[in-house]
């Protein structure tokens, strides 16, 4: 696949257009090359780990939204088998952005919920780029209650810039069918882990995103708005995104330190979009361990720790430590 490379991975892309020349030069030449080639080949791994080593917030926002990284549906081939997707919400209609039924992990059965874009116009346009409409939150209920009844895990691939906001959306009630999933989710009678494999945008992200463990992409993102959004409030102008993006805490770094999610997946070197088969590898290896961490579990037990889980989310210590400040004053 003919990467399209990124502003800052410039340096690699000529580096690589140097080694393609070079080897074209090499076979047609006849000469033996293979001492130039070698040397140009670790000077890009050499520049790869240098680049990706030190990435800033808006760096990793730009690679979550790359549309040469795998989508759901790559993952569901790569990492999963036996996917039969299941359509429809029975109430309205089929959400193609939101894509989900039965699949196989590492022998063991269970229902995989995603967001799935597209990676030209027309499958955009089928996909909604990924934003899904009140049908497809429903249709991503309906399929956990499934999963429920016959005791099987849900998984949720997460990559949309959020929910879809249009009028038609609104007419449908795309907030209630939201709030209704948060709800429903923390009281499914089965275990839930949540990837957040590209971009997790607001509302639309979290509608398929409760769950027993979230996970999260190196280079992936997860925030209550985008950089552009917040810039366009904060600064009135969407020019100011890389401050935005560094301010929103919005990386898996920061996130894994403020307790919001419990895992950090790494990704081959130079990102998710270099190497399909390796970031699938990744993650299924990173599922099979969460899920094995929770099924052993009671259900009782799952339950409470959900509950748990999301009441200690964003306890604020201002007033205590100013209570101990004022006390060690006296």
């Amino acid at each position: 696949m003919k990467v399209q490379p990124l502003e800052f991975e410039k340096p690699i892309a000529d580096l690589e257009k140097q080694l393609e020349e070079l080897k074209k030069h090499s076979k047609m030449q006849t000469i033996d090359l293979e001492r130039e080639i070698r040397a140009i080949e670790d000077k890009i791994q050499e520049t790869l780990c240098e680049i990706y080593s030190d990435l800033n917030a808006w760096q990793r926002v730009q690679i979550a939204r790359h549309t040469s990284r795998p989508f759901a549906l790559d993952y569901l081939t790569l990492a999963f088998s036996d996917f039969v997707e299941l359509h429809g919400d029975r109430l309205f209609g089929d959400d193609q952005a939101m894509p989900g039924g039965f699949a196989t992990l590492a022998g063991k059965r269970c229902v995989v919920i995603a967001h799935q874009k597209g990676r030209d116009t027309k499958e955009n346009i089928r996909r909604n780029f990924g934003s899904a409409n009140p049908e497809g939150y429903r249709k991503a209920l309906r399929l956990m209650r499934l999963a429920e009844k016959f005791r099987l895990p849900v998984i949720s691939l997460i990559d949309t810039p959020g929910a879809y906001p249009g009028v038609g959306a609104e007419e449908r009630h795309i907030a209630e069918s939201i709030a209704v999933n948060l709800r429903e989710m923390t009281l499914l009678q089965t275990c839930i882990v949540a990837v957040v494999i590209g971009e997790g945008g607001s509302g639309g992200a979290l509608g398929i995103g409760l769950a027993d463990r979230v996970l999260m992409f190196e280079n992936a993102y997860y925030s209550v708005i985008s950089p552009e959004g917040c810039a366009a409030i904060l600064w009135k102008h969407r020019s100011h995104a890389p401050e935005a993006a560094e301010a929103l805490k919005l990386t898996a770094t920061h996130l894994k330190e403020l307790n919001l999610i419990d895992q950090v997946i790494p990704e081959p070197a130079g990102g998710a979009h270099r190497d399909h088969n390796k970031a699938a590898a990744n993650l299924k290896e990173a599922l099979v361990t969460a899920l094995s961490e929770l099924e052993d579990k009671p259900l009782q037990v799952l339950l409470e720790e959900r509950y748990e889980k999301y009441r200690q989310m964003g306890q604020v210590l201002e007033a205590a430590e100013s209570d101990s400040k004022v006390a060690s004053e006296r």
